[in-house]
């Protein structure tokens, strides 16, 4: 009779046994999953916890849009992201790009924080052009870039949000983020082209110019026209002028031209010369000038800064290269100053 039983006792155990493992065995991976689904929740929550805690206050930027002639407000960063892909080649080297970013950042909050809307439409902060900092729009960069866009965007948009919240400092305060194409192999001091004096816009070479395709030019004008824009007249001994004293940046400082004497800017300005470095001589009835370097040369070069970080330089070592004594600063109490003062 025992031995009967046995068999019927094994079974039994078996059976027991499969009933707790078996759901057991079933439920884990399930468990697993709902862990592992739980963890990458939270995780993109610290994430997004990170970034608007770097981003800081909401701030949105009025920007004249020229073209259609009317005021848009937009996102701080997004605003960078069009400075930046407006400002810069989107090829160029991902540091180079991060270093337009401060500027452009850096450029804005400044502008934020003078209110000074000179020659602006009702409620503007900055126009789209030249005349403070070209901005484009998703809409306009999908039809610039083309096939292109996905990658350019990409790339962009990593260089403003691996800087956000970032801007240049100087005893404090946002600085004059000037910058420009190309250098003539030295940046200028801000004073040799402007007025103002900024201890941090002094020359500094930039050798990584020479190798910039904007770094020669040359362009032919006809005597009448020379003349004409400059208002002289040129002697009839063939000659054209005379450079008296150049700049600490080695750009024209001033020249005597048929009895007058002009700064390099100036002639640069009325003659449309991509550079204050330049050189001329005449051939028959016509001057040929060949200027080095594109730009007023003050602040960062855009192509010594891609250069820099094809030699492994980070964008840091950039702007602290070219802006003396600067320091990389969170704007976010600057941007409090502008909520307190807009609320």
């Amino acid at each position: 009779m025992v031995k009967r039983l046995k068999p019927v006792m094994v079974l039994a155990f078996l059976l027991f046994v499969a009933i707790l493992v078996i759901p057991t065995a079933l439920v884990l991976p399930f468990y697993d999953g709902k862990v592992a689904k739980l963890a990458e929740q939270l995780h993109k929550q610290e994430q997004l916890q990170r970034s608007q805690a770097a981003e800081g206050p909401s701030v949105e930027v009025a920007v004249y849009r020229s073209k259609e002639q009317r005021v848009e407000h937009i996102p701080l960063e997004q605003y960078v992201i069009g400075v930046v892909a407006a400002e810069m080649p989107a090829e160029f080297e991902l540091e180079a790009l991060k270093a337009q970013a401060l500027t452009a950042r850096t450029y804005i909050v400044k502008q934020l924080l003078a209110n000074q809307p000179f020659r602006l439409p009702k409620g503007a902060n900055v126009t789209d052009t030249v005349a403070h900092q070209v901005y484009y729009s998703d809409d306009e960069l999908r039809k610039l870039w083309g096939s292109d866009y996905d990658w350019k965007i990409k790339k962009v948009t990593k260089a403003v949000l691996e800087t956000q919240g970032q801007i240049l400092t100087y005893n404090n305060e946002p600085i004059e983020a000037l910058f420009f194409s190309t250098s003539n192999g030295y940046t200028e001091n801000s004073e040799a082209y402007w007025q103002s004096d900024f201890p941090y816009l002094k020359s500094v070479a930039s050798p990584w110019d020479k190798q910039s395709p904007k770094f020669y030019q040359r362009k032919t004008m006809s005597v009448a026209e020379f003349e004409r824009r400059l208002g002289i007249e040129l002697p009839a001994d063939g000659s054209v002028g005379v450079i008296v004293s150049r700049t600490p940046g080695r750009r024209v400082g001033e020249v005597k031209i048929g009895g007058k004497t002009f700064t390099g800017r100036d002639v640069r300005e009325r003659l449309g010369l991509p550079s204050s470095d330049f050189t001329w001589v005449r051939n028959g009835d016509d001057i040929i000038i060949t200027t080095k370097g594109y730009g007023h040369g003050v602040g960062m070069s855009q192509y010594g800064a891609n250069f820099m970080a094809k030699e492994g330089k980070t964008y840091a070592d950039i702007v602290k290269y070219y802006y003396r004594g600067v320091h990389i600063s969170s704007a976010t109490a600057f941007l409090n100053k502008l909520t307190a003062k807009n609320g």
